[in-house]
């Protein structure tokens, strides 16, 4: 009697179990049918694993079951690489650390997963190869001091060299050397050269300085010396104007005196005071006096 009791009749499992296989697959069927890729990205679909197209960003709808929807970045992206040792030209050791800027192209993304599944894949397969390959060989073409000076063009070498020597779908934006660490013997040697050359410098500028200075005290002693001499030769030619003159006017005045006797009597009596010597000598003769002339 217990047993038949536990004995239930197999249409009663039936009737269980289809409903929630309705159910399922409805909810399935509802959940599965439908699908979002957001902006930066690009879904490929796949049937049964094959790919049968790409979708944009958005809603969209696939067959349930069969369709699978797998997304692929199409934003930038950056990935570094640290510790690379490097030669340059003239055998200096030294240890880079660069990074690379890249993007996938939005109609490449089938490419990237038939080829590598996922992007991760595809920078292990390209870049990481090819970049520290690529910065030795750049570098190996730069001297230790000229890859510092030209630190830019360095840059863009290595960016030209690692974009033409990858191939596949992936756009490389840039290419940054953010260190370059050169041994601690050969960069005690660039200080004591740099030292050196500072030295030099404020060596020659200081005898520039100085240079520049006894310039100036000669400039200076050559234009005193040329205004006394212009003053020299001011003095002397007003010295020979003013000698000129007065014998100009000695000349005119003997001529004068010359040509008119009266006039140095004139001139004598003009000059006379109208007194007498008081004293006489033996020899000597009084003035003469023409009385007569007067009287006239």
């Amino acid at each position: 009697m217990i047993k038949n009791e536990l004995n239930l009749p197999s249409s009663f499992g039936l009737t269980k179990i289809i409903p929630l296989v309705i159910l399922l697959t409805l909810f399935i069927s509802l959940f599965g049918s439908w699908y979002t890729v957001d902006q930066g990205e690009r879904g490929v679909i796949l049937r049964n694993g094959k790919i049968i197209g790409t979708a944009e960003p958005g809603l969209g709808f696939k067959m349930p079951l069969f369709d699978t929807v797998v997304k692929i970045s199409t934003q930038t992206h950056t990935t570094g690489y640290s510790s690379l040792q490097a030669y340059s030209r003239d055998q200096q050791p030294a240890t880079l650390n660069a990074s690379v800027t890249f993007s996938v192209p939005p109609d490449r993304v089938e490419e990237v997963y038939a080829n590598f599944k996922s992007i991760d894949a595809m920078v292990a397969r390209l870049l990481d190869r090819q970049v520290p390959t690529q910065v030795e060989n750049i570098f190996g073409k730069y001297t230790a001091i000229s890859v510092v000076q030209e630190r830019v063009k360095f840059g863009i070498d290595v960016t030209n060299a690692i974009t033409q020597s990858v191939k596949g779908p992936i756009e490389i934006t840039s290419v940054q050397i953010e260190n370059v660490d050169f041994s601690n013997a050969y960069e005690k040697s660039v200080e004591d050269r740099m030292r050196a050359e500072v030295e030099v410098q404020t060596q020659l500028q200081n005898l520039e300085k100085e240079r520049v200075s006894a310039q100036i005290v000669v400039t200076q002693a050559q234009a005193e010396a040329d205004s006394q001499l212009a003053r020299a030769k001011a003095e002397a030619e007003s010295i020979r104007i003013k000698g000129d003159a007065e014998a100009s006017a000695i000349k005119s005045r003997a001529e004068a005196l010359a040509q008119n006797q009266n006039l140095v009597e004139l001139t004598k009596a003009e000059k006379w005071d109208g007194k007498l010597p008081t004293t006489v000598l033996p020899t000597g003769t009084l003035p003469f006096i023409d009385a007569k002339k007067s009287n006239e």
